[in-house]
């Protein structure tokens, strides 16, 4: 059996819980989770090692399987790597893929079903990644991030159930909500960020780490073969 990991007594957990505390921090859902004890961490070693990819799939799955029992709003899972290496914004989004790649492959590998209300294709506007059959939105953060609201002491990654922004949607909230974040992001950054868009209108992969990237990029993400 798969055990998940809790870390949330880590000094790096309860640094992340500051950063998220900080009243200029603007993702007021990662406000929620935290205020509501639904925020659980997991402090690995190195982004750029497979050494941890482990530990973190059973978390995921874990979150995953706890959501379906009951889909509470504000639920996350927060990667912490530990190591202090400097990477620049190419180099985090790099190996921010290669771990997802690497939790994709063995999700497929423990015979888990992609989220059919999704697409595994990141060319496709309704991408999303998958694990323990339930759709995923990932927002990476780390030190050299060009935005202030991703610019973590550590490299990191915000796992965050997309089925909860549906139930947002479907209460009328959604919208409410993300003009809220954008508004405390531009207070916090001076300048609206370039790479967000709405679910549906264009893929969110070149979202995820947080690098502004132009029409010609490329996700380094292999999709499941479908059956």
């Amino acid at each position: 059996m798969l055990n998940a990991t809790n870390d949330n007594d880590h000094p790096l957990a309860e640094a992340f819980r500051a950063f998220v505390r900080d009243p200029a921090f603007p993702c007021v859902g990662a406000k929620s989770a935290l205020k509501r004890e639904q925020m659980s961490i997991v402090v690995c070693s190195d982004i750029r090692s497979a050494w941890d990819d482990l530990r973190i799939y059973p978390s995921l799955l874990a979150l995953a399987q706890g959501y379906k029992a009951a889909p509470k709003l504000f639920q996350t899972l927060v990667v912490i790597f530990a190591d202090e290496t400097p990477l620049s914004e190419a180099d985090y989004e790099r190996h921010l893929w290669s771990r997802l790649q690497s939790l994709n492959d063995k999700d497929e590998w423990h015979g888990q079903k992609y989220d059919p209300r999704v697409s595994d294709d990141p060319e496709d506007g309704a991408f999303s990644l998958s694990f323990g059959g339930e759709a995923f939105f990932v927002v990476g953060l780390h030190p050299q991030a060009s935005r202030p609201a991703r610019r973590f002491e550590r490299a990191a990654m915000v796992f965050n159930l997309h089925d909860q922004f549906e139930q947002l949607r479907s209460a009328g909230l959604y919208e409410r909500l993300r003009g809220t974040i954008l508004d405390r992001d531009v207070a916090l950054a001076g300048s609206l960020n370039p790479m967000l868009a709405r679910h549906g209108t264009g893929s969110a992969a070149p979202q995820y780490s947080g690098r502004a990237v132009g029409a010609d990029w490329v996700c380094p993400f292999s999709n499941r073969a479908r059956d």
